[in-house]
């Protein structure tokens, strides 16, 4: 069985922000029945040094975030260790996380996927967005086909594709 680690995170009451903790619920909704107890699903406000250790004994990390830099609807790419400027802060990078993994483990860390909803309204006290509503709809239509083909190379061809598929301007 692969022992997949969905971790999202974000403040759901500040707007848009909420779309990494809504993936999360929509996919504990269907995670019991479709896929058991091979899929763990967390979330937070905001990635921070502890979450390496739960990345320990997993095959496959999905991370999620709103993201005001992507297109629409989503981006997913793999995510390597590095331990960029958000290393020492109390706020990291999904690739930050992996680096103190590395550091703590002293191995390298699971293999680590980033899908980054667009969002565009992060206002304190705002519900999500309409067009973000669309954006998390097609996230979650994404995420459960991954979950679905749990294997490094399916995800890997999976960002391949939407790669391929991303609007360019």
């Amino acid at each position: 069985m692969t022992r997949i680690l969905v971790l999202t995170w974000g403040n759901p009451s500040r707007g848009d922000d909420a779309l990494g903790p809504e993936l999360a619920r929509r996919l504990e909704t269907a995670s019991a029945e479709r896929w058991g107890s091979s899929v763990e699903i967390l979330t937070d406000f905001q990635l921070q040094p502890e979450h390496a250790a739960d990345l320990d004994g997993r095959d496959l990390v999905l991370f999620a975030d709103a993201s005001i830099r992507t297109d629409p609807p989503f981006s997913f790419a793999r995510v390597v260790p590095a331990a960029d400027a958000s290393f020492t802060s109390h706020a990291m990078s999904a690739a930050a996380v992996l680096a103190a993994f590395t550091a703590a483990f002293g191995r390298e860390p699971p293999p680590a996927w980033l899908v980054e909803i667009r969002g565009d309204a992060f206002e304190l006290g705002d519900p999500i967005g309409a067009s973000a509503a669309v954006n998390l709809e097609a996230a979650v239509a994404f995420a459960v086909r991954l979950l679905d083909a749990p294997s490094p190379a399916a995800w890997d061809a999976a960002a391949a594709q939407q790669r391929c598929s991303a609007p360019r301007g």
